[in-house]
């Protein structure tokens, strides 16, 4: 499959993914858990009826090991969508999983003993000031945009700190388990495909705990004006129609990932993906008017600027245009 078509998969499928999901927070800022639980069901039935080959196949990684990924995974992705119900813009939400880097490196350096260099350690230090800058400003704007009384402002800036709290607990978790299933992937071979069916299909037991917020948020849904859906001419409450595209483009951003991991060196795909997460960034600020200001915009630009330095992109780029001046010399 030609490497710009998976370009394009992510792009569309990612960029949209996002849109989809800042217009269900909008209209229901807690409604994390139906959005997490319709991803995860969808995903896992795909994946049972075209990886799993309907439970006939064996996985090549025991059950067991998927058990403790699946536990990590679970909780990131819960967290992390239940952190847009305690006053984390959507812009702040992007910027801040951003930071995978440093919670990577720290973990790395703790539990793999792992040493980095010094343009390492300096570009993971701009991504943690960009997200301290994007996080400070993120906090004058809660206090200041909330009520006039102080009990409610307060309140306000305490549910804030909790998102924040909420975040970095994902973003930890998430680096802990790349850790685990990188040590997974080394002694059992590398099964993205399986890997994704079971980390979504385990964890829909534990949705039962959050049966009765789902089941209140699904009547929300329901109550929400109807929309005629283009090209099929069927109507449908608005809200379910924004779930619908926002786990088809989850999936589609996914499978975009998967395909340009397999087309396209490690290099292209951290480039795609950043880039990606920039314009996603740009756009919510620009389409649902999210408040940036100057100083959010530098907090942005030392977060990419970190991530690029970090994969070492300009030092990558200019061996790849080196090699063929090499060929030529010796041809």
């Amino acid at each position: 499959m030609h490497p710009a078509f998976a370009v394009g998969l992510v792009f569309a499928g990612c960029c949209s993914n996002v849109i989809f999901l800042e217009l269900l927070a909008r209209r229901h800022p807690g409604c994390g858990n139906i959005v997490t639980f319709a991803q995860f069901l969808f995903i896992a039935v795909e994946g049972f009826l075209f990886e799993a080959d309907l439970g006939r196949k064996p996985p090549a990684i025991p059950i067991r090991y998927y058990a403790v990924m699946v536990t990590m995974f679970f909780t990131v992705s819960v967290v992390n969508n239940y952190a847009l119900n305690l006053n984390i813009a959507m812009p702040l939400h992007m910027i801040f999983r951003s930071g995978s880097l440093i919670a990577n490196m720290i973990l790395g350096i703790i539990i793999l003993k792992k040493r980095y260099s010094i343009f390492k350690y300096t570009s993971i230090a701009l991504v943690s000031v960009g997200i301290f800058i994007c996080t400070f400003m993120s906090a004058k704007q809660v206090t200041s945009e909330s009520s006039s009384s102080e009990n409610d402002g307060f309140q306000a800036f305490a549910w804030w700190l909790l998102g924040i709290g909420a975040l970095t607990f994902a973003l930890l978790m998430s680096a802990r388990m790349g850790i685990f299933q990188e040590t997974l992937y080394k002694q059992f071979g590398k099964h993205s495909k399986e890997a994704l069916f079971y980390n979504h299909a385990l964890p829909l037991p534990g949705f039962i705990f959050l049966a009765s917020d789902i089941y209140d948020h699904a009547v929300l849904f329901n109550k929400s004006e109807l929309y005629q859906v283009p090209g099929i001419g069927v109507t449908v409450p608005i809200m379910w129609f924004y779930l619908l595209m926002n786990v088809i483009t989850q999936y589609v951003c996914i499978r975009g990932v998967f395909i340009l991991t397999t087309e396209c060196a490690s290099l292209t795909v951290t480039l795609v993906v950043t880039l990606r997460k920039f314009v996603s960034l740009i756009f919510s600020i620009l389409y649902f008017r999210n408040p940036f200001t100057l100083w959010h915009w530098l907090g942005t630009l030392f977060v990419f600027l970190g991530t690029l330095m970090y994969t070492e992109v300009w030092n990558n780029l200019g061996t790849s245009k080196g090699q063929p001046q090499k060929e030529d010399k010796k041809n």
